[in-house]
């Protein structure tokens, strides 16, 4: 049960609220473990991973590294000897405003020619008469355009310069405007951290309430802690007395278990009683159960269970009073709830693979859990009392009681009320 929960690490909170304070502790740390035991399992794979070797066909890349072993890196600008960014954008836009130029300055003089051509055309027949007229105004037009050109420059030039301005005034305005903000906010959160130190001393000291709240909460932190520390020094110590006593057999892997059979006597039939007294029905069972889950359960019960002589008397082939099947934790408290203080059942829990121990109380019900994940039996958490069979724990809490805080003393068996009895399948 305890590896079904840490392999999930999630427990349904109806088999939450049957576990005591002890034992929900216990839980908590264990699944801790687990946690920490699987994060560290993450970071060797990690690390495995990135010590593999280059991939199958031979190609990686190496990083070129600098003196101080880390991988280098330039940054236009940073390096010495290289210029400004602000200078480069400077020298490509003065270099584009150039080409540009250029370029217009050539389309206009093929539009020149093309002109003189189309002129020279039509006035062939003047062409001696009008040489001189042509060349003068040839010159001219070049003069022209190489005005135009050297206005064009630098009116590029003006607007390139007003650009700059521009740009360094728009670059001081919002670093002004950051550097302000800065300031507010900084202010605002001094304040802010001011008023909010103010108001807790202000708190503590005109709300007794507060303080006596927080003085409780220590102190019951410090019970809990104490409760706790008492109680597992009090089960180390019932542990070994039980040890000496011959009631516990300790664990170990070389303890021996007897000799049985594989597949024990079908048990006797109970005598006949009134159907109208119990309210326990096989058909509710069965709704609240998955044909899946259940048939896993009573698998698991024939398989591993009967082979240790779960549910039989300790030294007879008969079925112990207190034994029951399948039944849900409102059916256990139904039957419970017929007899006195004191008395109790051992049931299969119907959401995990385990045993249910019921008990009735003097002030209502108590379900306690019980692990058989390791071929022995104990209550759940509690590692130092394991016992070989169900019917060993039975005879041990006769005398010794389940919890020091309740005193839980297993006095009489609640047996069945319907006949065949609720176990009968699950030996067949």
């Amino acid at each position: 049960m305890l590896q079904q929960i840490l392999e999930t690490m999630y427990i349904e909170p109806e088999l939450l609220a049957e576990l005591n304070e002890e034992q929900k502790q216990i839980l908590f740390f264990k699944m801790r473990q687990e946690q920490i035991r699987r994060w560290k399992e993450k970071e060797e794979k990690l690390e495995q991973e990135e010590r593999k070797p280059a991939t199958k066909n031979g190609k990686s890349v190496n990083w070129l590294l600098a003196a101080d072993n880390e991988v280098w890196v330039w940054v236009m600008g940073d390096g010495p000897g290289d210029k400004r960014y602000d200078q480069i954008c400077d020298e490509i836009i003065a270099e584009r405003a150039r080409q540009q130029a250029q370029k217009e300055a050539g389309e206009l003089r093929k539009e020149k020619e093309k002109e003189l051509i189309r002129r020279f055309s039509v006035s062939l027949k003047r062409e001696e008469k009008g040489v001189k007229d042509t060349l003068r105004q040839k010159e001219v037009e070049k003069k022209a355009e190489a005005e135009q050109a050297t206005k064009a420059a630098a009116e590029h030039e003006q607007i390139q310069m007003e650009l700059k301005q521009k740009e360094e005034e728009e670059r001081r305005r919002q670093e002004e405007e950051i550097r302000h903000l800065e300031e507010e906010r900084t202010q605002q959160l001094y304040i802010n951290l001011k008023e909010a130190q103010e108001m807790v001393q202000k708190n503590e000291k005109e709300d007794p309430e507060w303080r006596e709240s927080l003085r409780k909460s220590k102190a019951a932190d410090e019970r809990r802690r104490s409760i706790a520390k008492q109680a597992r020094d009090d089960y180390k110590r019932l542990s070994l007395k039980a040890i000496e006593r011959g009631k516990v057999s300790a664990i170990s892997q070389n303890f021996q278990k007897p000799q049985l059979p594989v597949k024990p006597p079908v048990p006797p039939r109970r005598h006949a009683v009134n159907r109208k007294e119990c309210d326990v029905r096989k058909d509710a069972r069965h709704q609240k159960l998955s044909d899946n889950k259940q048939e896993s359960i009573i698998r698991w019960f024939r398989e591993q269970q009967i082979p240790l002589r779960a549910g039989y008397e300790k030294y007879c082939d008969v079925i112990a009073p207190w034994f029951h099947g399948i039944i849900t934790r409102q059916e256990a408290e139904e039957l419970l709830n017929k007899k006195g203080p004191g008395t109790f059942l051992i049931r299969i829990s119907e959401r995990m693979i385990g045993y249910c121990l019921s008990y009735r109380s003097s002030d209502g019900f108590k379900h306690f859990l019980i692990d058989s994940s390791k071929d022995s039996y104990t209550f759940f958490g509690v590692d130092q009392l394991q016992h070989v069979t169900l019917a060993d724990l039975v005879e041990y809490h006769k005398d010794e009681p389940i919890t020091l805080v309740g005193a839980e003393l297993l006095l009489e068996p609640c047996g069945q009320c319907r006949d065949p009895p609720d176990y009968a399948y699950l030996f067949h």
